[in-house]
């Protein structure tokens, strides 16, 4: 296992593009029981409100009217084929025939810039889908008649990026002003209407890491929100090249303090793409499951540039959910081995297994 930055004698982590240094005393912080923070309560975390291998994923659309500078896609997503309809109606007719899966995720871009939208949905729940879900940055959703039309076509889940907890921060990384507010009014108009169940995910970056414990604040009393997520930045890449990286020992505890967070307000929590030793009493909330992911065969290759399972224990670590050290930050902050240590072999924290997908 190669090694691209240097370890001082006082264990600081090296950015090994910036030269910034950090001081690796804060993983005895990382690792305090719950009970040496008295301001964080102590909850039971909440179960999930869906299970991933009920749904299937299908990318219906390639096209976005943000500019998100941690998109996964923002590159490819121009060269990246959407379902055409004799791919979906193939979906259709499969869940109709052998009932697979009870939810549909509508996803790829942003879903709601397809004028179809809601006759997607009303096929899906004819074909025996129960339930019919869209992943989108939420920003039509400010219009309460669109969000109606969507909910009365057969859309009763929704899974809302919210890239931070304020609209200069958010906007700032949506690269779109006015953004923030017309996805926070989008949230609160699908509040308004019963038996809809509402998401949001915010990646985990160095712009929008300080901003977790106030997204949980931002979004913790809406009834119809049922789970939180926060996955880390993935760059898609071998290197980091647009310096969103962060250090795991630096965002760790604003990771802890929104799980406890959302915990405390009844909310399911759910961290993507994080070290599992590194979040000590709020382990449970690592899950790296997701749902059957139909796409363009071409995205996979990118993908898996990422790098997965690297750590210096992986031999020896039982974490069930943990991927590692992916190879982008491996190469900017190194392998932590002085920081990272070995769960044990039988995983208390959680009984989830990760599958890796498919390529």
């Amino acid at each position: 296992m190669t090694r691209d930055c240097d370890r001082p004698s006082d264990g600081a982590v090296i950015d090994s593009m910036t030269g910034r240094r950090y001081i690796s005393w804060l993983p005895f912080i990382l690792r305090l029981p719950v009970c040496a923070m008295p301001s964080l309560p102590i909850v039971s975390p909440p179960p999930p409100a869906t299970q991933p291998g009920d749904y299937v994923e299908l990318t219906v659309h390639f096209r976005c009217n943000l500019a998100c500078q941690h998109c996964m896609i923002l590159e490819s997503m121009h060269w990246l084929e959407p379902a055409d309809e004799i791919a979906f109606q193939a979906l259709l007719d499969e869940n109709a025939r052998d009932r697979r899966w009870r939810g549909l995720i509508l996803t790829g871009s942003e879903v709601t810039l397809r004028s179809d939208l809601p006759d997607l949905a009303r096929r899906a729940r004819d074909a025996g889908f129960e339930h019919v879900r869209i992943q989108t940055h939420g920003m039509r959703l400010a219009d309460s008649r669109y969000c109606r039309t969507l909910v009365d076509a057969g859309i009763d889940e929704f899974f809302v990026s919210l890239t931070a907890d304020t609209a200069m921060l958010h906007d700032e990384i949506t690269r779109v002003p006015g953004s923030f507010a017309k996805t926070v009014a989008g949230l609160r108009n699908l509040d308004a209407i019963p038996g809809v169940l509402t998401m949001t995910n915010t990646v985990v970056t160095r712009l929008s890491c300080r901003s977790l414990p106030g997204v949980v604040k931002l979004v913790g009393s809406l009834k119809n929100l049922r789970e939180i997520h926060f996955w880390t930045y993935w760059p898609m890449k071998e290197t980091d090249d647009l310096d969103l990286l962060v250090p795991h020992p630096e965002v760790a505890p604003f990771i802890r303090e929104a799980v406890r967070a959302g915990w405390a307000a009844g909310k399911h929590v759910e961290v993507k793409n994080f070290p599992h030793c590194l979040l000590g009493s709020e382990a449970a909330s690592l899950c790296n499951d997701q749902s059957e992911l139909r796409i363009d065969p071409a995205f996979w290759p990118e993908f898996h540039r990422n790098g997965f399972h690297q750590c210096a224990y992986q031999t020896v670590c039982g974490s069930r959910q943990c991927l590692g050290i992916n190879t982008a930050y491996a190469a900017r902050y190194g392998w932590h081995e002085d920081i990272l240590a070995p769960l044990p072999s039988v995983d208390a924290a959680t009984a989830r297994v990760w599958t890796e997908p498919a390529p």
